[in-house]
């Protein structure tokens, strides 16, 4: 059975974010990132944020982590697949953002968030 956002709580949460810097980790991904967003906005309690190396291992990231998700049970939604410079996954409750490095740096989303979140570095 599919999960959907109704049914999430912060348990399920805890879950999704573990499969997901678990995939991250197992793929090679470069700086992984956890902001705690935890009270601090409704969009979501946890983002994670991510390198790859090229477009095709931010893609390939991507699809590891929208595989292992459903595999566990839980739905998301993906953008950016087709050009995979920025990949963002939607697990509801968790948003997973993967970048080119470039295009992170660009980006910053650490920087914009650190005034108000708590920012754990993996690895």
């Amino acid at each position: 059975m599919i999960k959907t956002a109704e049914k999430q709580g912060g348990e399920e949460s805890n879950r999704i974010l573990d499969i997901a810097v678990k995939t991250l980790d197992e793929g090679k991904a470069d700086n992984i990132v956890i902001i705690d967003l935890q009270g601090k906005t409704s969009i979501a309690s946890y983002m994670v944020v991510a390198s790859g190396t090229s477009q095709r291992h931010v893609a390939a990231l991507a699809e590891q982590v929208q595989l292992k998700l459903k595999e566990a049970g839980f739905s998301s939604a993906c953008e950016g697949e087709e050009k995979a410079d920025w990949v963002l996954i939607d697990a509801f409750d968790v948003i997973i953002h993967i970048f080119k490095p470039e295009v992170r740096d660009f980006y910053s989303l650490e920087k914009m968030w650190s005034s108000v979140a708590e920012i754990r570095k993996l690895g």
